[in-house]
């Protein structure tokens, strides 16, 4: 599993409330009018060492992650950006329910004599390592952006 396929609505939320900006797909009937994400970059969202804004996957199940610029470094000659320099564990599948899903999924998956232990391991392929971080993976699907 690598990851979110990018099948689910997103936006990016710059700012607080009232006063947020949201950068996403534009649709004409929205209540709140979102910026179109694909004429912007983060860097132009992002600019400050400090400054932060909230991703929101998938409106259904509700993955909400705070995006932190921390620090800004001089870029290397002969390296391809954007890339990830650290992280840990794996992304949660697709459609698992958010964080209840997922917690409850992580419970059955823990416990082999769990009466969903079978099905769930099926439902994610035959296999799931949620301490797995694949931080090469990550920057191969980086460079195809």
């Amino acid at each position: 599993m690598d990851g979110w396929e990018d099948y689910h609505l997103h936006q990016f939320i710059v700012g607080k409330y009232p006063d947020e900006d949201f950068y996403g797909i534009p649709f004409p009937d929205d209540w709140r009018a979102a910026k179109n994400e694909t004429l912007f970059t983060l860097k132009q969202i992002l600019k400050n060492e400090g400054d932060k804004c909230i991703y929101e996957y998938d409106f259904g199940d509700g993955w909400k992650h705070i995006i932190l610029l921390e620090k800004v470094l001089l870029p290397e000659e002969g390296v391809f950006y954007p890339r990830c320099i650290k992280g840990k564990r794996a992304c949660p599948p697709e459609d698992c329910g958010g964080i209840g899903g997922y917690m409850y999924l992580l419970e059955a998956l823990a416990d082999p004599e769990n009466p969903e232990y079978r099905e769930r391991l099926e439902w994610l392929g035959g296999e799931f390592d949620p301490e797995y971080f694949d931080l090469n993976g990550i920057n191969e699907r980086l460079r195809t952006i």
